[in-house]
């Protein structure tokens, strides 16, 4: 499995952006959130998207194995928070927010009972193969019926480039959570313009999906 924790130290954060996601702009409707909804980010890294969500009035909670990643998202924001510990995680909690550092297969059910959508932008793309399908069987155990997932991923020859982030088609999203998901696809396009590493590999090409997931409960 990557190092993400040692990826951090080191700087070799490619996947971070500076700005928020267009594709969460453009689809966040789909999640039908109202004002003061919680809203998960797993892997969540030092995302600028959940600056974003706060700003729209909503509530975050996220879980990353790197601390050096929460710290640097609080500092570089200039949010306030405290630091608590549980058996499982360090808690750190600012105005509306709450990041758990450690590990995403360790939540559970009680930790996000008032969540009432998720938002994967480089989750399930960050695992490898054999973890994804762990990965959205535990998401399934942890959210609540009728929570909506806002779902973003990368379609490219992996045989031409290694992850991660890793390859996965609309079949693989599909098979992951037809067991108790709706699976909605919003939007597939060719990007390769727009990814420099990509095109310096030489790949074909590379799609950028994103999906809505509705937790049906059956």
């Amino acid at each position: 499995m990557t190092d993400w924790i040692q990826r951090w130290k080191d700087g070799e954060t490619g996947w971070h952006r500076k700005q928020v996601n267009s594709k969460l702009i453009e689809f966040i409707d789909y999640l039908q959130l109202s004002q003061g909804d919680t809203v998960f980010v797993p892997l969540c890294g030092k995302s600028y998207d959940m600056v974003y969500l706060l700003e729209q009035g909503f509530k975050v909670i996220g879980v990353e194995l790197s601390q050096l990643a929460i710290e640097q998202f609080f500092d570089e924001n200039n949010l306030t928070y405290t630091i608590h510990q549980t058996d499982q995680f360090t808690m750190y909690q600012g105005d509306n927010i709450t990041l758990y550092c450690g590990d995403y297969f360790a939540l559970d059910e009680a930790i996000l009972k008032s969540v009432s959508a998720v938002y994967d932008r480089a989750a399930l793309i960050a695992l490898a193969v054999d973890l994804r399908a762990k990965y959205a069987q535990h998401l399934y155990s942890i959210i609540s019926n009728d929570c909506r997932v806002l779902l973003l991923t990368l379609n490219y020859p992996q045989s031409q480039i290694s992850g991660p982030p890793f390859a996965v088609d609309e079949d693989e999203v599909v098979s992951l959570f037809s067991n108790g998901f709706e699976c909605q696809q919003l939007q597939c396009f060719n990007d390769i313009k727009n990814e420099p590493k990509f095109l310096r590999a030489g790949v074909d090409f590379i799609e950028k999906a994103t999906y809505c997931l509705h937790k049906n409960g059956e």
